[in-house]
C-alpha cells in the first residue's frame, strides 16, 4: 500500500474507474496520475519476446 500527497497547480486528477472497489493501473499509468499527466494517454508498448539464436 502508499499513500502519496500531491498538491496540484491547477484542475485535480482524473482517477480511473472503481471495479469491485479496486483502482486497477499500471506501473506507467501510475507514473503519469503521479506526475499529474492524463493518464488516460498512456498506453503500453508490446516488446517480443527474444528468440534464442541456437
Amino acid at each position: 500500500m502508499v499513500l502519496i500527497a500531491k498538491r496540484l497547480e491547477a484542475g485535480q486528477f482524473r482517477w480511473p474507474a472503481i471495479r469491485d472497489g479496486v483502482i486497477r493501473l499500471t506501473p506507467a499509468q501510475l507514473s503519469a496520475l503521479v506526475e499529474g499527466l492524463d493518464w488516460t494517454r498512456v498506453r503500453g508498448v508490446r516488446v517480443p519476446r527474444p528468440t534464442s539464436a541456437g
